[in-house]
């Protein structure tokens, strides 16, 4: 009776948590989990004030009913109001703003937890915006965002989309339609951004995959030296964002592989896009697996393999599992890279830390018999920091190897 008398006059709810979950958050860490909740039971989506054990505030944030209890967004008592949101979109913009390189209009503004917003993300699309909510309990910040968005941002349109996390089983389905324009009008089709002066055709209606991972911005950049005069081959390609950068970097050909036909149908234009011959490349609409076996059987090998698997795909090999599969994927790509060829191996699966990463891929390094020098580990650019008090936060590996 008190609780919906609380609720009625808008007061926040109220989480106690234990001693454990309090250590966790006095380092800011930004989640509570349901067994570390020792008293309430706010509904989705209120604010709530979470205390310790003694009673003392650790913080405010947002009620959740599924793998997470509660979001948190702030360390102290004060509420999630218009000054807040206004000092915390700010600061993640003037971020931005200081470190895009030029030619470049396609970024992350706000990436969760690690700028102070968790289970919500902004990404710039040229003139669109698109905001990806891991959960129906942080819609309440949607129309505060937007109006921030509209008076800094200017944007045409701004999409909304619902990623839930897949640790979280609940059925969305109902509560989390398919992504729309929330504010302003739809992109009449494709909309061409740069990246560094690379154009990329993406598709804001298609969060949050529009067709471009601007966390591979600075992978993408390192590489440029290495591609002139050489033979790739780039599986999982997707919309082919790294074989455009390739041959724009002078490499003689590009083998694109990725099962979706329409998604290779995207990377051809992409190649147009950038003034490319599409027609003096290969694209494969074919499993990786199956066409890296075909060119173990054929001899052909490749001066650079780069391999960047989805971390949930669904294909003819089966379901993709990280440390289950990276061993004989590894080994598959070293049967066909050339002597004294680069193997450029990316995960995105945070739960997969660097070291992990690195054990599997050498684990099939040594399956193939190739031996290899690691030269370089490469991760997420700048505009998708990883906040120390977030762990998860640093999800994004790359290791570049020298075949011997």
């Amino acid at each position: 009776m008190a609780e919906r008398t609380r609720r009625a006059r808008g007061e926040p709810g109220e989480l106690r948590v234990n001693a454990y979950s309090e250590r966790w958050l006095k380092k800011g860490f930004p989640w509570v989990y349901p067994k570390e909740v020792t008293q309430g039971t706010p509904a989705p989506g209120e604010q709530v004030v979470i205390r310790g054990e003694d009673g003392g505030v650790l913080g405010v944030g947002v009620a959740d009913s599924g793998w997470l209890a509660a979001r948190v967004y702030r360390s102290d008592e004060g509420a999630l109001d218009a000054e807040w949101l206004d000092g915390v979109l700010q600061r993640a913009a003037a971020l931005r703003d200081r470190i895009l390189p030029g030619e470049t209009n396609a970024y992350r503004l706000v990436n969760g937890e690690n700028d102070g917003l968790p289970g919500v993300r902004i990404d710039w699309w040229s003139h669109f915006a698109t905001i990806t909510l891991d959960t129906p309990a942080a819609a309440p910040l949607l129309d505060g965002i937007v109006h921030w968005l509209r008076i800094h941002r200017a944007p045409r349109g701004i999409v909304v989309c619902w990623r839930p996390d897949p640790r979280d089983t609940r059925d969305f389905s109902a509560a989390t339609p398919s992504p729309g324009v929330y504010w302003g009008h739809a992109p009449p089709g494709d909309v061409r951004v740069r990246e560094r002066g690379l154009s990329v055709d993406v598709r804001p209606l298609e969060a949050p995959d529009v067709g471009l991972y601007c966390d591979m911005r600075d992978v993408r950049t390192w590489l440029e030296p290495f591609w002139g005069g050489c033979s790739v081959l780039n599986l999982f390609a997707f919309t082919g964002v790294f074989s455009v950068s390739a041959a724009r970097s002078g490499a003689s050909d590009v083998v694109s592989v990725d099962l979706s036909a329409r998604a290779l149908e995207r990377a051809e234009a992409n190649f147009r896009a950038n003034d490319l011959d599409p027609g003096q490349h290969e694209f494969l609409a074919e499993d990786s697996f199956k066409a890296l076996d075909r060119y173990r059987r054929t001899g052909q090998t490749f001066d650079r393999v780069l391999v960047d698997p989805p971390s949930f795909s669904h294909g003819p090999s089966g379901i993709w599992s990280g440390k289950k599969d990276w061993p004989r994927l590894a080994a598959a790509c070293a049967r066909v890279t050339a002597a004294d060829g680069l193997l450029i191996v990316a995960s995105n699966q945070g739960e997969l830390s660097p070291r992990e990463f690195r054990g599997l891929v050498g684990e099939g390094l040594e399956r193939a018999g190739r031996p290899a020098q690691h030269l370089t580990s490469l991760g997420q650019a700048p505009d998708f920091p990883a906040a120390t008090w977030f762990p998860e936060g640093r999800y994004l590996k790359v290791d570049v190897y020298r075949l011997l």
